[in-house]
């Protein structure tokens, strides 16, 4: 098994960037002490998604309509949003009936193949986050992607209170 850490109590992979011989990964974290609940992560994955980029129509008009790859908890006054962790020992890639669900070898990122993904949701039974969701219109199965392409992922990028951060920290790493 490689280099592992704890996420919420949970192992998980140190993705790694090796710089100067310090070992850094780029995760999305929430400070839960400052998250205010806003959905702000929700609306602002979504538009990311949406074919048209634009608020308006991605909310009113576009069809199917955009599904935010974000999910934020609410428990009283702690609110924090959950993304993907891109497991090491991805339960969802395993449980994946038809290959749909890889780690991209470069990136160490999990991703969902939509020509392949049959829309079983064994993924979303599997996934101890609970953060992959489903498209019903498409019947196939989504999840955060970190806004590939984008230097910083939407959510982080529109957080009113800087609640979210991508950043890439030195870890403990684990035997």
């Amino acid at each position: 098994m490689g280099k592992v850490m704890l996420v919420y109590g949970i192992r998980q992979p140190l993705t790694v960037n090796r710089i100067k011989g310090v070992t850094q990964m780029r995760r999305v974290y929430v400070k839960e002490e400052v998250c205010i609940g806003c959905h702000l992560c929700e609306v602002y994955c979504q538009l990311q998604h949406a074919a048209s980029k634009d608020l308006v129509k991605a909310f009113k008009r576009e069809l199917p309509p955009p599904i935010s790859r974000v999910r934020l908890e609410e428990n009283g006054v702690v609110s924090l949003s959950l993304h993907c962790q891109h497991c090491d020992e991805a339960p969802c890639v395993y449980a994946c009936l038809t290959g749909a669900l890889t780690r991209n070898p470069a990136s160490g990122m999990v991703e969902v193949d939509d020509e392949r993904c049959i829309g079983c949701w064994t993924c979303i039974m599997v996934c101890p986050f609970g953060v992959i969701k489903q498209d019903r219109e498409q019947e196939k199965a989504v999840k955060c992607d970190l806004c590939q392409g984008e230097e910083i992922p939407a959510c982080v990028a529109n957080c009113p209170n800087e609640a979210l951060v991508y950043v890439g920290c030195r870890m403990e790493v684990l035997k």
